[in-house]
This record gives C-alpha cells, structure tokens and sequence, in this order.
C-alpha cells in the first residue's frame, strides 16, 4: 500500500466535444477514407439483406450481378462464378466510390444528420441501379422490383451515414 502512495496523480483533461478532423496530414485524409469505406461496407450489407429478400420473392435476380462482372471484364478472373465476380466490384463501388461522393456532396443534401441526408442520397443511386438492373419485370413483380430496391438503397444511405455520423463523433486517439 505504500508503494501506491508515493505514485505520482496524472490529470486527464476529459471534454465532451467532437474531435475535429485532420484535412492537412496523410493521416487524417487515410482515416476518412477507412471511415467511408466502413461506412460503405455497412450500407452494402444492410442493402444485400434487402436484396436478399427481393431475390426469394422473385423480384430481383443475384445473376444481374455476373452481367455487372461482364460489363468490367472481371468476369474472366473467376469464369466459374461471375455473379460472385460481379457481387465483388458492387461491393466495390459500395465500399468506395458511392461513399467518396457522400462525403463531398452530403453536405448540400437535406437533413441534419449525414443519417438522414443518406435517404435521399439512397434514392438519387436508386435511380440508375432500377434502370441497370431491370430484368424484364412486369405487374406486381415490377412493382415488388422497384418498392424493395428502392428500400434497400434507403437502407444503404441511412447505413453509410449513420457510420459517418458514429465515427466522426470518435476521439482521434482513445489512449
């Protein structure tokens, strides 16, 4: 109990603020992109669990995806399985470059939060993903098609933004 005595007291200066970003160092641009792509790869799951759902009830094709992997010419890396290939750059493009444009344009988009300003977000990308990936759906399977791809990219907006939210509210050093 003695040797505890004698230990010098630390103060910790504990603020409640939000922890401002790093625009000027490598540091700070390498952790915004790894905030993004989390970011996306949450978005993209949330919406691959939706898309899941239209695919069970016939109102959406996961072979959409190999016509993707043909369209970039990744679908020669692995010929077995070009839907999986296709799935891969989606998720890509998810991780990446939907995320990236968020970042620069969130701003602009309405909502307080990047949560909400996302479900708007989600419907600009619904937009050309409707059109892209239609395959020849009619009565109530087209209506399915287009209210279930629909949520999932609001679910995909929501997602990607409520990461940014979460994590630029995080401390850049938690020692």
């Amino acid at each position: 109990m003695a040797d505890n005595d004698t230990q010098p007291v630390v103060d910790v200066d504990v603020s409640e603020g939000t922890a401002e970003p790093d625009f000027d160092s490598l540091t700070g641009i390498v952790v915004d992109g790894f905030i993004g792509a989390v970011g996306g790869l949450v978005g993209t799951a949330v919406m691959t669990a939706v898309l899941m759902v239209a695919a069970t009830l016939n109102a959406f094709d996961l072979n959409s995806f190999a016509v993707l992997a043909d369209l970039t010419g990744t679908g020669v890396l692995f010929p077995a399985n070009p839907a999986a290939v296709g799935y891969l750059v989606f998720l890509g493009g998810g991780m990446v470059t939907w995320p990236l444009l968020f970042a620069s344009i969130g701003s602009y988009l309405p909502g307080e939060k990047y949560a909400t300003k996302g479900i708007p977000y989600g419907f600009v990308l619904w937009t050309g993903f409707a059109l892209a990936f239609y395959d020849g759906y009619t009565g109530f399977l087209l209506v399915l098609y287009l209210v279930l791809t629909l949520l999932s990219h609001f679910a995909y907006g929501f997602a990607l933004g409520a990461v940014f939210d979460y994590l630029s509210k995080r401390p850049t050093t938690l020692v």
